[in-house]
């Protein structure tokens, strides 16, 4: 029987907390064993990581358990692309080894996967905590402890409107690789669309564009794990900040745009993150690699003034048009 759910680990050098999130997932997964297999992904860790699957991978005798070590480390994003790519099951969630995820999470996820058989995409709602305070942590946008503030649990909206509205309240709600569900053979279409993805740290928020285009979504009302935040692989990147804000995000409005979006809305989303940049980080970064600094910015602004004007002949046409007055033939006619 054809199982419908992968759930895959991507990790690297935690073999603690590896063996801590598989302690929770053999806990989480009975009565669904028959639903499901396990994917781990090693980014080929130095640690006893490979003594942490293959003791789990017996405990867990009873269910499918996959594992995969890579010839050396790939980065956290291809070793992401990798479980997405390797999976055959008809629905893929792909989680941190590090985030708090609640026990009924996989029985709820089960349950609405099966209940709407052609659900493209599945958000999951989350917490989040700033690691060092451990004070809550959410989009500004966005009222109470929760990252999505749209609640279409009945998956009958329309999915790009769900979509676009949770991108333009937060864009860090839907790269959460923990929080999101595809459908397998959408994601993986829409990596073939755009093999780069791997070197975009921002592309999960095209790949869960890219589902949500094709069918049902769902956003969960109630949360399901919690974000840690602080904690971000790309956060240790020093070009990190630099790149996400000038490069990544305008590539994925860009991939989105062809992914059916409409032209509107992708010119809106590229002026807001404009308005989003920090310019710290461009002068900060400006210092120290000059160069790189200036060939990152220089595409940037030379797509957001296209942009603004764009939007400015937009709304002049528009005006124009609306304050044209209806003409009326006049005939006179003599008695």
């Amino acid at each position: 029987m054809n199982k419908l759910l992968t759930i895959a680990i991507p990790t690297f050098n935690r073999a603690q907390l590896l063996d801590k999130q598989l302690t929770w997932l053999a806990q989480a997964i009975k009565g669904f064993e028959d639903d499901c297999e396990i994917l781990v992904s090693d980014n080929c860790s130095t640690d006893n990581t490979q003594e942490v699957i293959q003791k789990w991978q017996i405990t867990l005798s009873n269910i499918t358990f996959k594992s995969n070590k890579n010839f050396k480390n790939l980065g956290v994003v291809k070793n992401i692309m990798y479980c997405l790519n390797s999976t055959t099951t008809k629905y893929v969630w792909t989680i941190g080894d590090d985030d708090p995820i609640q026990d009924r999470a996989i029985a709820y996820v089960i349950s609405k996967l099966k209940q709407h058989e052609d659900l493209s995409l599945l958000f999951l709602n989350f917490s989040g905590r700033n690691q060092i305070t451990g004070e809550p942590v959410h989009p500004p946008t966005i009222v109470g402890n929760r990252w999505f503030d749209i609640d279409s649990e009945d998956g009958d909206g329309d999915g790009k409107a769900v979509f676009e509205h949770c991108f333009s309240k937060s864009v860090g709600a839907v790269i959460f690789l923990t929080a999101t569900v595809y459908r397998t053979d959408l994601v993986k279409r829409a990596l073939q669309d755009w093999p780069d993805a791997e070197n975009n740290w921002i592309s999960l928020a095209y790949l869960a564009g890219y589902c949500a285009a094709n069918g049902r979504v769902i956003v969960t009302q109630d949360t399901y794990l919690e974000c840690v935040v602080g904690v971000s692989y790309w956060q240790k990147e020093p070009k990190s900040a630099l790149l996400m804000q000038y490069k990544h995000i305008p590539e994925v409005i860009l991939k989105l745009e062809k992914s059916g979006y409409s032209k509107q809305f992708c010119r809106r989303m590229l002026l807001q993150n404009s308005k989003e940049v920090n310019l710290k980080v461009f002068l900060g970064a400006l210092r120290r690699w000059p160069m790189s600094a200036i060939k990152i910015v220089v595409p940037f602004l030379a797509l957001v003034s296209l942009c603004a004007f764009d939007v400015m002949v937009s709304k002049e046409l528009a005006l124009a048009e609306s304050s044209e007055i209806p003409t009326q033939e006049v005939r006179t006619y003599k008695p």
